[in-house]
């Protein structure tokens, strides 16, 4: 067993806790008290003071599979050959020695969902990851977190629009998304109707992904900055019954009732954005704020790589233009931790989760704290303690 005892405990669940003791054993958190009782034979650390919080999530990523330090390099992240890729599948361009992985751990991170890019109006399945060092991506990733990406907005319609291919408009890839979504309606009636009656089936690689989907069994991503993109995302999803996630949000400000009303659920960022694209031209610190002043419950991205390190910062910003430091400490640990479907393992400091843990010497989201040590199931990964 483990011990760390004299910290500030920011469980989330249950507020901040002065002089806590957390015990961890077999990988799982066992207590997290004032004055817990520690056993004799407990590895005891004495933090004096330092912060704990559940180990950060990062919702939205692109790691380990186009930064430098993947190997090869190059953007493995988009298969921009088809408007449609529902079969590809990002666990097979992970790489578990990527620089990405061992630079979020400095930040606190534990565990992100590495997601295909947005070139394509569908463009694959990602899937989370613990951050942990591995000898292969199948000790990484986490089973049943499994998501289905797509696109809305500049990235399809300017990918294949260049090449005089659909879609080249709004309207085309609105029209691309909906005649794949009806399809793998048909699709799925006719396989559940050939299963119902024993009746062999010939499966169609590119629509069995999307049975799913379709079916409201997996939750899917949609890319979209605009707020009209925004709101086309959900009426889309509302016509075809899909879980879904709204991601980057960039005017999400402008809509944000609306959101709140439908109880959509939001990742937002990056929220330092240059105007490198007309619809990210309206992008602003203050949005998380004014989406929270709303009644949005969100978490925050960096859509980076060995980047996620900083998000903390970025977060420390978003606070200084009116998020709530509540919001901030649930936008990296617990929102995150539902849009995953993992709230049930992490999030929050309880007994009986996963002992995931960010260690720093202040408030994470001051840029003159750091993370001196990050804990995935009860091991250390990063370790500055001592330092």
């Amino acid at each position: 067993m483990i011990a760390l005892k004299n910290c500030k405990a920011v469980t989330i669940s249950d507020g901040i806790i002065d002089n806590a003791t957390i015990l961890i054993e077999d990988g799982i958190l066992k207590a997290v008290e004032v004055k817990a009782e520690i056993p004799k034979d407990a590895k005891v650390i004495d933090l004096k003071g330092m912060w704990v919080t559940p180990g950060f999530i990062d919702a939205h990523s692109h790691l380990a599979m186009g930064e430098p330090g993947a190997k090869g390099g190059g953007d493995d992240d988009n298969e921009a050959t088809d408007p449609v890729t529902a079969h590809v599948r990002m666990i097979d361009s992970l790489d578990p020695w990527s620089l990405g992985v061992t630079e979020a751990r400095k930040g606190g991170f534990t565990v992100m969902c590495s997601l295909p890019g947005s070139a394509n109006v569908i463009g694959g399945t990602g899937i989370a990851v613990k951050l942990k060092d591995a000898n292969s991506v199948l000790e990484q990733v986490i089973p049943g977190t499994e998501v289905m990406k797509m696109a809305l907005g500049e990235n399809p319609k300017g990918y294949y629009g260049s090449q005089k291919r659909m879609p080249m408009t709004r309207m085309g890839t609105g029209a691309v998304l909906r005649e794949t979504l009806f399809n793998a309606q048909q699709y799925a009636e006719e396989l559940a109707a050939a299963e119902a009656e024993g009746k062999p089936f010939k499966h169609n690689f590119k629509l069995d992904p999307l049975v799913p989907v379709v079916r409201g069994e997996m939750r899917c991503r949609i890319h979209c900055h605009r707020a009209d993109d925004i709101l086309t995302a959900v009426r889309i999803s509302e016509e075809f019954g899909l879980d879904f996630v709204v991601e980057h949000c960039t005017e999400g400000f402008k809509v944000a009732d609306i959101l709140a009303q439908k109880n959509v659920k939001c990742v937002v960022g990056p929220l330092r954005m240059i105007p490198g694209k007309m619809e990210v031209w309206n992008c602003t610190i203050e949005n998380p704020a004014m989406m929270e002043k709303a009644g949005c419950e969100i978490a925050l991205s960096a859509d980076a790589q060995s980047a996620t390190r900083w998000l903390p910062e970025e977060v420390g910003l978003a606070m200084a233009y009116g998020l709530s430091e509540e919001m901030a400490f649930k936008s990296l640990t617990i929102n995150p931790a539902k849009i995953l479907g993992l709230d049930h393992r992490m999030g929050t400091l309880e007994a009986g989760k996963d002992a995931d843990l960010s260690i720093g010497n202040g408030n994470p989201f001051h840029n003159l704290s750091r993370c001196k040590a990050t804990m995935i199931d009860g091991k250390f990964e990063f370790n500055e303690l001592g330092k």
